[in-house]
This record gives structure tokens, sequence and C-alpha cells, in this order.
């Protein structure tokens, strides 16, 4: 009997090997980690349209959250594009971002960013989404700024209308 349930063990071990969650470099653990923490599902263009832009993957969003009383967000770019992204951050920046809600100018982000959650990622993990961050292409795409609660708005938001 010891034979086959060592047998059972090792296939059990070969085949959680290959599993996304045990990527080989830190690279592809943060394509994962983004992957599931559905970082598209807000940082692409189009994907509130219903039309994600693949092209521009994680290059920000054209359309906001309102957030009653604080005023309407746009999902930045989180490529490493220089001027309209994350190309000035470090890897310490986008960590410290991700975990706290703290950007590296003391601004905090919104709560819709569920930085409260993400405060969770190990070391390792944090370490391995802002590396995979940085070693994404570069998309110039200047999203619309944070309109205050008694601005206009330039470019469409959601909004949670009650009934």
């Amino acid at each position: 009997m010891r034979p086959i349930i060592w047998t059972a063990l090792a296939a059990g071990s070969l085949l959680m090997s290959g599993s996304p969650a045990f990527a080989q470099t830190q690279t592809q653990r943060g394509e994962y980690l983004a992957t599931i923490m559905d970082c598209t599902g807000c940082h692409t263009p189009g994907t509130f349209l219903g039309k994600p832009d693949m092209q521009r993957y994680l290059g920000g969003s054209e359309v906001g959250f309102q957030i009653p009383g604080l005023g309407i967000f746009y999902p930045p770019n989180l490529t490493p594009d220089p001027e309209t992204g994350l190309g000035k951050w470090s890897e310490a920046d986008i960590i410290k971002a991700v975990r706290t809600g703290v950007r590296p100018d003391g601004r905090q982000l919104v709560p819709i960013m569920p930085y409260h959650s993400y405060g969770k990622l190990t070391d390792g993990d944090a370490r391995a989404l802002a590396s995979y961050l940085k070693s994404l292409k570069p998309v110039q795409n200047q999203v619309p700024g944070p309109v205050g609660a008694n601005e206009k708005p330039t470019a469409p938001y959601l909004t949670v209308v009650m009934p």
C-alpha cells in the first residue's frame, strides 16, 4: 500500500506545480495576481463600455466612478509609461499604493480601489505584482483627472442612483 500512497502524493505534487499559483518567475506570478485581482476590470480602456481594448491593456479608463460627496475618479494607467502611467514610480511606490492606498505624492486613493483587501498581499506577492506592472509595454493614455464633488465632469462616469 505504501507505493500507492507515495504515487498519489507525487502525482498531486506534479499537478499542483503546474498551477498558475506556483508560477516559475516573479513576473509570471505578478501576471497571475493581476489576473485574479481583476486589474483589467477597472484599468483597461473600454472595459466599462463593454469592449475592453486589450491593445491598451491596463492603460487606464476613460470612464470613472462617482463617489457621493467626494467626486468622480478615473482608474489610472498602470503601465510603465513615464508621462501617463507608473513609469516614474518605483516598485516600492506601487506596493505602497496597492497595499495602503497612498500614492507617492501622498494623495489617498478612493476606497473603490480595494487596497484594504490588497493590504493582505504577502511581501512576495506584492513584489511580484509591482514587478509585473513595471514589465508591461508602456501605453501612453492620459485618463481624465479626478473631478471634485462640485465640479462638472468632462468624461463619462458610473454612479449609483437610489430608487
